[in-house]
C-alpha cells in the first residue's frame, strides 16, 4: 500500500475507488475496522493530543481530506496523492452498498438531518439499505446508552457505520466501538452529512481544489471555525513544512 508519513500520521495515498476497494475487501474478509478521514484540523489535534494520535494509529486507514495534505504527500514523493473528500467518499461506499446490498447505519448528527440526508440518498440509490440512524445527544454517551447504541447497530445488520461527528470526537468514538460493533467498516464522515442532507453548502468544486475551501466554510460558520481555520490552520502549516524539509533533507 503507498503510504507517506506526515506528524505520525501514516496517510494513504491513492484514490477513492482505492478505498472502496479496501472495504470490499474487509467485509469479504469479514474483517473490522475503521477510517480516518482526516484533514489538517485532524492532524495538529493528533499532534497536540496522544489519544486523538492513538485513536488514529488504530485505524485501518488514514485517508487525506484537504489539499494541503494531498500538496505535502506530492511533496515526499507520492505523485498520485488524491485528495479523499469525505462527501464523495460517503456517497462511492453508498453505490457500493447499493450494489452489494450492504446495511448502512448513520451514526450522528440532528434527527432532522438524518431524516433529510435519508430522503436524499434514497432518491439517488433507491435500492440502498438504509440499516438504521442515531442522533446522539450533544453531551458524553451514559453507559447505559452506550449499550444501548451498540445492540441497535449490530442488530440492524449495518456492515458499515457512517460516523457523522466533528473531529476529533468521530475518531476517539470510532476507536472506542470498533471492537464492540459487528459493522465490518466505521467511516468518519465529517460534515458529510449535513452536506448531501443540503442543510449547509459545500463549497463549489475549484474552491475545493484550490485549497481555500476552509475559506468558504469560515465564511459560512464564522462562530464555530474560526480558531480551527486561523490558529489552527497557521500551527499545520508550520508543522507540515518542517516536515517536508525533513524529509527531503535526509
Amino acid at each position: 500500500m503507498n503510504t507517506f508519513t506526515v506528524l505520525g500520521l501514516t496517510f494513504f495515498s491513492g484514490s477513492i475507488a482505492e478505498v472502496v476497494g479496501r472495504v470490499d475487501m474487509w467485509i469479504e474478509a469479514n474483517i473490522r475496522t475503521y477510517v480516518c478521514v482526516t484533514g489538517a484540523h485532524g492532524v495538529v489535534e493528533a499532534h497536540d493530543k496522544p489519544a486523538v494520535l492513538r485513536a488514529h494509529q488504530g485505524a485501518g486507514l488514514v485517508v487525506p481530506d484537504g489539499m494541503p495534505l494531498v500538496w505535502v504527500g506530492r511533496a515526499m514523493g507520492h505523485r498520485k496523492t488524491e485528495r479523499i473528500y469525505g462527501p464523495d467518499l460517503f456517497l462511492a461506499l453508498c453505490r457500493r452498498a447499493q450494489e452489494e446490498k450492504w446495511g448502512v447505519f448513520f451514526y450522528g448528527c440532528t434527527t432532522p438531518v438524518l431524516a433529510a440526508l435519508s430522503r436524499r440518498l434514497h432518491a439517488q440509490f433507491p435500492k440502498l439499505v438504509i440499516a438504521g440512524s442515531y442522533a446522539p445527544p450533544f453531551r458524553m454517551l451514559t453507559k447505559k446508552e452506550s449499550n444501548e447504541i451498540v445492540h441497535t447497530i449490530n442488530t440492524s445488520g449495518a456492515r458499515i457505520v457512517f460516523v457523522g461527528l466533528s473531529t476529533p470526537k468521530q475518531e476517539l468514538w470510532m476507536q472506542h466501538f470498533s471492537d464492540l460493533l459487528h459493522a465490518n467498516t466505521l467511516i468518519g464522515t465529517g460534515a458529510a452529512f449535513d452536506f448531501i442532507a443540503g442543510t449547509k453548502n459545500q463549497a463549489p468544486r475549484w474552491i475545493q481544489r484550490s485549497g481555500f475551501e476552509w475559506m468558504f466554510r469560515l465564511i459560512q460558520e464564522p462562530r464555530r471555525l474560526w480558531y480551527r481555520y486561523t490558529v489552527q490552520n497557521i500551527y499545520f502549516l508550520y508543522l507540515t513544512a518542517k516536515a517536508v524539509v525533513t524529509h527531503i533533507t535526509r
